[in-house]
């Protein structure tokens, strides 16, 4: 398995674990919405919510802080738009 695709993979099971627990409960809003009204199928509408798990999971690290809940559920709020780096 390559790099790319074990972290694709643990990003995956961060969204999942969010939609077993309903924490936060908007992973699974935008889950729902991405399907009905964005068209998309769950595991694409899971592949865009794991895109923001990775984006937020790089702030966190490159800027050496904690968690930001808020700037998370902004994310899921503009999907499908992709996750702009963060400043």
């Amino acid at each position: 398995m390559q790099p790319n695709d074990l972290l694709k993979k643990q990003f995956l099971a961060i969204v999942d674990q969010q939609l077993k627990e309903n924490d936060p409960p908007e992973t699974r809003t935008a889950l729902e919405r991405l399907q009905k009204e964005e068209g998309f199928t769950r595991d694409e509408s899971r592949g865009l919510i794991a895109q923001c798990v990775a984006q937020e999971m790089t702030a966190v690290m490159m800027k050496n802080e904690p968690f930001n809940r808020a700037r998370y559920l902004k994310l899921l709020a503009e999907l499908p738009n992709p996750p702009m780096p963060n400043d």
